[in-house]
């Protein structure tokens, strides 16, 4: 199978403009890689981090659930660096705040929430992987990490929608590894905790980041930048081997 270095990469990270998106681009930036900011509202932002990080970084605006505006990405990755992207991080998060008393609890619960964390985390996801498959395969290699979670292991917070979503986008990685492993594109999912600190988890009480580092071997919150380490190895050239995975990136709180 065919590994690619980083700087010959073009990489494109969904929900790349803030949050764990922003140490997503600045990791794989970082290393030399080209990489394409998507962002859905978050345009200052966005902008302001690909001049931060200079010429080898761009941010174009999509809706990942939006198949023509995803389309439209990856035409403008091409155009701007005048190759297809190699890898892709899906990211792309439905609005969500990560704060367990403020979310709708097993008998309030919609469809409506559920579908709208559907939208996001797989709709997004597919259309995204869909959309690089041209471009990996005249290449003859490619990267689709996708960004889950570890509350399936351990849903300690009623995040019923959220967490669903993300269970079906684990089934994916794995039926997607599945076939598109003979064309030497790989798939994998990075699945963390609680970070700290995103926008999402901004309105975390304190007391769950004590209660979380308490009970986890490295008596610490992962940090996104610990997170992004992950991502980065599943686009290494030391990966090549390894489709179809879940590494569960925490500190330890979860170890299966």
């Amino acid at each position: 199978m065919r590994a690619m270095d980083f700087a010959d990469q073009v990489v494109v990270v969904t929900g790349g403009g803030r949050g764990l998106g922003a140490a997503l681009v600045r990791a794989f930036a970082g290393q030399g890689a080209r990489v394409v900011i998507d962002y859905r509202r978050s345009r200052e932002q966005a902008e302001a981090l690909a001049d931060e990080l200079g010429d080898r970084v761009v941010a174009v605006a999509a809706d990942v659930t939006d198949r023509a505006q995803v389309d439209a990405l990856f035409a403008a990755a091409r155009e701007r660096f005048g190759t297809p992207v190699t890898t892709v991080v899906n990211n792309a998060l439905a609005d969500f705040t990560f704060n367990g008393d403020a979310r709708s609890h097993a008998d309030a619960i919609t469809w409506e929430e559920f579908s709208g964390q559907f939208e996001g985390s797989v709709r997004g996801a597919l259309n995204v992987a869909q959309a690089a498959l041209p471009g990996m395969r005249e290449l003859g290699a490619g990267r689709i990490v996708n960004v889950g979670t570890n509350l399936f292991q351990n849903p300690v917070v009623p995040y019923h929608d959220y967490t669903a979503a993300k269970a079906a986008l684990l089934s994916l990685t794995r039926t997607l590894a599945a076939d598109l492993g003979p064309e030497g594109i790989t798939v994998n999912m990075v699945s963390g905790g609680l970070l700290r600190t995103t926008d999402a988890s901004a309105a975390t009480p304190e007391e769950v980041f004590d209660a979380i580092a308490a009970n986890t071997p490295l008596r610490r919150v992962v940090t996104p930048e610990e997170f992004a380490d992950a991502a980065l190895f599943f686009a290494s050239p030391w990966s090549r081997a390894i489709t179809g995975q879940n590494l569960v990136v925490d500190g330890g709180l979860v170890n299966d």
